[in-house]
């Protein structure tokens, strides 16, 4: 799959842009500030309707804007669809698809994929548990877009229950008896959306686990071995523990895990209403990274570090291209410059073969010239095609 043709209108820093594009490899090159990363941004954002930048969608709609739009011409074996995305800040997107409005907004996922590797990648295996859990889910909307609802829907209940929880631990605190039966339905709400995502979750984890092995061997030059598990709340597993085979193996039954949950969250049901939290589901657990057998995070040099975020993003293309002929688009945003001269032939060797990649890079020399394609230069919000 490629992307023919983008079209942005109040998107970031530009007030118009039209771009043709072509498969193969496109890089654009600028300073930063120019607002090349801010093209590349549109097209991820069509697949997941989130960024990898920012946390809300405000920041992608320019300045003294009351909305944007994001266009694109995705070509798959030959057929063209048209995706319109209207971004309206602190409310909900609008979208069109072959310029009819749909019903429901993401019924337009799917339709562009792609692939993200970006320098806050470092933080899949440096930061906290919510960046891998985001990287598993975003993964699986493109994967499975009707998982999407799934996974909205269980914020929303998330944060129901937990104003419910501190309602109930206000009342205690006052020597009153709160009335947890509206609870009791929450749990059961949460557990049925919880065990459906924690599944999914499971189900990917056994296919992005080889191909990340295999991802990180072929970057480091087979400097150690890279590992993928589960860390779930549900098992009570602590900071350092993940699940077994066996206990994987038992998180796929969903019938059978939306019952674990709701006896967890009746189990902790206490230690949740005395902080005003729930403790039990997706939302607490952890992708668990391991290097040679000891924690990514911790114990990996910068380099391997790099090289395991790397590693995750080859293996998110593999699982696409696996699922879908035509595979993802692949991005690269300005992440040569932060590679050795080792690490970016490999990544160029390994990338080279997709249908379309989009680069961003400061100066043309940190792309590698087997990656030399299709090039524009960004100046100031002005993108010319050399």
């Amino acid at each position: 799959m490629y992307v023919s043709n983008l079209s942005l209108h109040d998107f970031r820093s530009y007030t118009e842009l039209v771009l043709a594009l072509d498969p193969g490899v496109t890089a654009f090159v600028g300073h930063n500030g120019q607002g090349k990363t801010n093209i590349v941004e549109a097209v991820a954002y069509l697949g997941t309707f989130s960024s990898h930048r920012v946390a809300s969608d405000a920041a992608l709609v320019r300045h003294g804007t009351g909305g944007a739009v994001v266009r694109a011409k995705a070509n798959r074996g030959g057929r063209e669809t048209l995706v319109e995305l209207e971004i309206v800040a602190g409310k909900a997107n609008r979208a069109r698809l072959n310029r009819a409005p749909v019903s429901r907004t993401r019924d337009v996922l799917g339709i562009v994929r792609s692939v993200v590797f970006a320098p806050e990648d470092l933080e899949l295996v440096k930061g906290d548990p919510q960046a891998r859990r985001r990287f598993l889910d975003d993964l699986l909307v493109l994967l499975t877009p009707r998982l999407a609802g799934v996974r909205s829907e269980y914020d929303k209940i998330l944060r129901q229950r937990g104003a419910l929880l501190k309602t109930a631990g206000a009342a205690r605190r006052r020597g009153s008896s709160p009335d947890l039966s509206t609870l009791d339905v929450w749990d059961r709400h949460l557990a049925a959306a919880g065990a459906e995502i924690t599944a999914a979750r499971i189900d990917l984890l056994h296919r992005l686990r080889p191909q990340t092995a295999q991802a990180y061997e072929q970057v480091s030059a087979g400097q150690g071995e890279a590992h993928l598990g589960y860390r779930s709340a549900l098992l009570g597993l602590d900071s350092e523990g993940e699940a077994t085979p066996e206990e994987e193996s038992a998180l796929t039954d969903v019938a059978q895990l939306e019952e674990r949950l709701v006896e967890a969250m009746a189990r902790v049901r206490d230690k949740e209403i005395d902080r005003g939290v729930s403790l039990v589901g997706p939302h607490r657990d952890d992708l668990v990274l391991t290097l040679g057998g000891l924690p990514a995070k911790g114990y990996a040099s910068h380099g391997e570090s790099w090289s395991y975020a790397l590693a995750l993003r080859l293996a998110s293309f593999d699982v696409l291209s696996d699922d879908d002929d035509g595979g993802p688009v692949l991005i690269l945003d300005d992440v040569f410059a932060e590679l050795d001269v080792r690490r970016r032939e490999r990544l160029a060797t390994m990338v080279g073969g997709a249908e379309q990649v989009l680069i961003t890079a400061a100066v043309a020399e940190d792309v590698p010239e087997s990656l030399r394609g299709t090039r524009f230069t960004v100046t100031k919000g002005e993108v010319t095609r050399e």
